[in-house]
């Protein structure tokens, strides 16, 4: 099967960063879908793992961690899919990745895809609506009471993958006040069209522009870049008792600044089910299930913005380009091989 992988840590702007693959097909086993890849899409931790992770000597690396297919085989263990089905995934940060025209995925953190999208659209949501639903649901604990009113959230980084698919949910299903950060026109104007109901600049100090605004302190933070450039602001703006959640990798934050509050302080890695085989991994599976009803009722729209044409290591080399650039808006999808 056609495959892009990387065999060394190299910038992007280098030939061999990644390059095409032939590998053997693999085969299912125990709870495993073989899945013919339709669609990827493109995520900051591709770009990470790549320039950070390199094979040992002699071997091939394939990553991606957003794949649209349709399943192909199944593991004798299988019980919630069967070959034919059109599904959508995020895969296991500890297995290869979707870069190849088959691949392995536990069926415990798959779900069916929105029966209105077609491949490419579908695939650019997983990841992301994963993390932002556990990160605003499950670590935060915001209601999905939208009667609940009076509370704030600010996300920071709204206009990315994981921003377009927040600032949608919380608008649609709490009955929050969104805040998002962007600091161009183009994704100012992206972050009110997902719902946004405020827009400031994360270019200048968040706290002086909720300030600006005449906005009372934050009830909650979503901090999903730069946070270590931020983190003064943030404890800053945030209100007493109120609660941050983060997914980057700040170099170093002191925790400290939140004791005064009372804040709280929370991680969210939607890998963290899958690497360690949680007792309640299946919940993916279920809330990929929830969002492609989400989607299929018009309440959330996929945060595709650009089409890459298909699957290969010169494409891929240009979305981890844009990615790598801090500018992508959206989702970058490719499909085919």
């Amino acid at each position: 099967m056609k495959a892009v992988a990387y065999r060394k840590s190299l910038p992007i702007t280098d030939d061999d960063a990644l390059i095409d693959i032939e590998l053997p097909a693999p085969q299912a086993a125990g709870h495993d879908l073989l899945v013919e890849v339709r669609a990827i899409s493109v995520n900051p931790v591709d770009v990470k793992i790549r320039a950070n992770m390199a094979p040992a000597d002699g071997d091939s690396k394939v990553i991606g961690w957003d794949a649209a297919g349709v399943v192909q085989a199944v593991g004798p263990d299988v019980t919630l899919f069967q070959p034919g089905d059109e599904v959508w995934y995020a895969g296991a940060l500890m297995r290869p990745g979707t870069n190849s025209e088959l691949h392995l995925v536990d069926e415990r953190i798959v779900g069916h895809k929105p029966k209105n999208l077609d491949f490419g659209k579908a695939a650019a949501l997983p990841l992301t609506a994963i993390t932002a639903w556990e990160l605003l649901f499950e670590r935060l604990e915001v209601s999905r009471d939208k009667g609940v009113r009076g509370q704030s959230l600010l996300v920071i980084g709204a206009a990315g993958g994981v921003g377009s698919i927040l600032v949608q949910l919380a608008r649609q299903l709490t009955g929050l006040t969104v805040i998002g950060t962007a600091s161009r026109p183009d994704t100012a104007a992206w972050v009110r069209e997902l719902g946004a109901h405020q827009v400031i600049d994360h270019s200048k100090p968040l706290n002086e522009e909720i300030v600006r605004l005449g906005l009372p302190p934050v009830t909650y933070v979503a901090s999903l870049n730069q946070t270590d450039h931020h983190w003064p602001a943030i404890a800053e703006l945030v209100a007493p008792q109120g609660k941050v959640a983060l997914i980057d990798d700040p170099a170093a934050i002191d925790v400290r600044l939140l004791k005064r509050k009372s804040v709280s302080l929370h991680w969210e890695f939607m890998f963290t089910r899958s690497m360690f085989e949680t007792a309640d991994m299946q919940k993916q599976h279920q809330l990929l299930n929830d969002v492609a009803r989400l989607v299929e009722t018009g309440v959330i729209k996929t945060t595709l913005a650009e089409r890459y044409g298909k699957i290969n290591a010169t494409n891929l080399k240009r979305a981890h380009a844009l990615i790598e650039s801090n500018r992508a808006k959206g989702k970058i999808v490719l499909e085919g091989f």
